[in-house]
């Protein structure tokens, strides 16, 4: 895991000003530090200037980047950020037409790929990526981002030139691109948020490499092309062969997954989706006599103050503490205080370069700042939820049925926030139902079936593009942040294709919410395991954090100067400081209730300071 960024300029000559298109490439790459400690590197050629930030994961002694092979006397250099979990096979493949490797990282694989299948090397990536490569033999600069954007590629264009990174910050540190927020981005952060379009960087100008798209640029300008994206095809199997695919999916995707050469853990909730994962690495790394460390994560005072709900049944601690004894792991609970807490949300902040998930960011930002210290990998549950229809809206009909995206049902609060003449000119829901649709227009769907079959293939396509997305981007960034390495195993595309088709009564059979997954998992864990009613990533329920929070937003909204006062009502929000929440009605998603729309807007004023956003209305 890496950070990359680069500029490519095909009308004029960068060797020209070599040493001063260096600095400027460095100087991008310098904001993306956290993501690459162990090593960097620079790279100009004629109409390409990359750089890199490494986190040494496979063959840290060698895989120096940006990386470099001459090929019929032309330069091919790539900086790379990701990881292949198919490197192996392809190596093999690679060496039988002729190419050599000099070292064991993936990187190499990479470059050779490219250059051994042009177009078609996307396709054959197994892995999560966003890479670049400078292709002086043909002129160009190629772009490619995986199939479900579990790594972030941002870019912009400058004066003909395209300017690209891993996060955001990078482009602000090219000449003339600057922090503008527009319309569209208002809509995107009251409308869609922490959600985002695809493609959309917020910010006016800049823009976000699709999932599964590739790119080119060149004298002829810029163009983008879809290499991936979920199909609709019959399901051919029956249930129990449906099961043994499934767990042979699982089992090789998990293996796959726990290559490296430094410290690995898993993180464990005690919840079915960690629980498997966790078995399944443990049982792995038993037969090499190894034993693996576990991690479970809890808040200040929710042994207190937790109060079950519909959304969240129960408290993980003791799920993970019995998983863990199960299978033998290293355990470590890890806990957060409502200080740091609070203190988090401007830290989620500038690791996004965005307002987030606020505290549900803040506090994974915090906790895996606790795993790097002992590990730099880490596998997670993260995504069988939006793959096998485990949240609420697959199962609930108002929510099933909803004219919103399902985990964002209504948006008459998120309108009221602002200023009155401010969001007559929005037109949120407008903008809102025009992104929905052009979701619901890209759904791919079986001649044949019926409205229903339809409806539930367009909640797990918007699952799996949209919603699964957002979690993604939180996980990078917020395990990023500290340059800790979080896979997701659930996130395979190959798993996400297949499941995609299963037929509903096989992914719920009798009406249970992820019945394929559990019966896939019988035998790795005891029934009371396999059966636990989901239960989320976990937030603090102690009111003293609920406190902090009106304290902090009334400060903000006694002081006149604060930049949100440009686009919030005053009276709205100070009603809602009025309020006692039900932590059981979320605006967004499972978690994110009334405390978070506190924590959300303080995000937004701090985010507004920090970056000096300029409005654009």
């Amino acid at each position: 895991m890496c950070g990359i960024a680069g500029f490519s300029d095909y009308d004029g000559n960068l060797l020209d000003e070599k040493y001063l298109w260096m600095a400027l490439v460095r100087r991008m790459a310098r904001r993306l530090s956290h993501r690459g400690p162990d090593d960097q590197g620079a790279h100009v050629s004629a109409h390409s200037a990359l750089a890199h930030r490494r986190l040494a994961v496979i063959d840290p002694q060698n895989g120096h980047q940006p990386m470099t092979t001459v090929r019929d006397g032309k330069e091919c250099t790539v900086v790379y950020n990701g990881e292949l979990y198919n490197a192996a096979e392809l190596r093999v493949d690679l060496e039988s037409r002729g190419f050599t490797f000099y070292t064991d990282c993936d990187t190499e694989v990479v470059l050779n790929a490219y250059l051994c299948y042009g177009e078609e090397c996307p396709e054959k990536l197994n892995g999560i990526f966003a890479f670049a490569v400078d292709d002086c033999a043909k002129e160009r600069t190629f772009l490619c981002r995986d199939r479900f954007g579990v790594k972030p590629l941002f870019y912009t264009f400058q004066n003909d030139r395209l300017a690209f990174s891993s996060e955001i910050k990078g482009l602000f540190e090219y000449p003339g691109v600057n922090p503008v927020l527009g319309r569209d981005g208002l809509c995107e952060i009251f409308g869609l948020g922490p959600a985002r379009t695809p493609g959309c960087g917020v910010f006016q100008g800049i823009y976000e490499l699709k999932p599964g798209y590739m790119a080119f640029f060149d004298r002829e300008g810029f163009r983008d092309q879809q290499y991936f994206d979920l199909t609709a095809m019959p399901h051919m199997e029956d249930y129990e062969s449906t099961v043994t695919t499934l767990r042979e999916l699982l089992m090789d995707t998990v293996e796959r997954q726990m290559v490296s050469d430094v410290p690995l853990c898993t993180f464990l909730s005690g919840g079915l989706d960690s629980s498997v994962v966790t078995a399944i690495a443990a049982r792995l790394l038993k037969e090499q006599g190894k034993s693996l460390s576990t991690y479970s994560f809890e808040f200040q005072g929710n042994e207190e103050f937790f109060t079950p709900s519909s959304f969240q049944p129960d408290r993980d601690q003791a799920w993970a503490e019995k998983v863990s004894e199960l299978l033998g792991t290293y355990h470590t609970t890890l806990l957060c205080s409502n200080d740091q807490l609070a203190d988090s949300l401007f830290e989620g902040v500038i690791a996004k370069d965005l307002p987030g998930m606020a505290d549900i960011d803040g506090s994974l930002l915090h906790f895996c700042r606790q795993v790097k210290k002992n590990h730099v990998v880490a596998l997670c549950g993260e995504c069988a939820d939006e793959i096998f229809g485990g949240y609420p809206w697959f199962h609930r009909r108002e929510m099933f049925d909803g004219t919103h995206f399902p985990w964002s049902n209504n948006l008459d609060v998120r309108q009221s926030l602002l200023k009155p003449e401010l969001a007559e000119q929005l037109k949120i829901e407008n903008y809102v139902n025009l992104r929905l649709q052009e979701a619901l227009d890209s759904v791919p769907v079986l001649s044949g079936e019926s409205a229903e079959q339809r409806r539930m293939r367009e909640i797990s396509y918007l699952n799996m593009k949209w919603f699964m997305s957002t979690l993604l981007d939180r996980k990078d960034r917020c395990s990023m942040a500290s340059g800790l390495e979080v896979r997701v195993p659930y996130c395979d595309h190959r798993i996400a294709q297949y499941v995609f088709n299963i037929p509903w009564d096989f992914k719920c059979p009798g009406g249970i919410p992820k019945g394929l997954l559990r019966d896939a998992a019988k035998g790795l864990l005891p029934q009371e395991i396999l059966q636990r009613k989901k239960s989320p990533y976990p937030k603090t329920h102690n009111p003293g954090y609920e406190q902090i929070l009106k304290q902090r937003l009334s400060f903000i909204l006694r002081d006149g100067l604060q930049p949100i006062h440009k686009i919030l009502s005053e009276e709205v929000v100070q009603g809602l400081l009025n309020q006692n929440f039900d932590y059981g009605k979320p605006w967004f998603g499972q978690l994110m209730a009334g405390p978070q729309m506190l924590a959300y807007l303080i995000q937004i004023n701090y985010w507004m300071l920090h970056y000096n956003i300029y409005l654009d209305i």
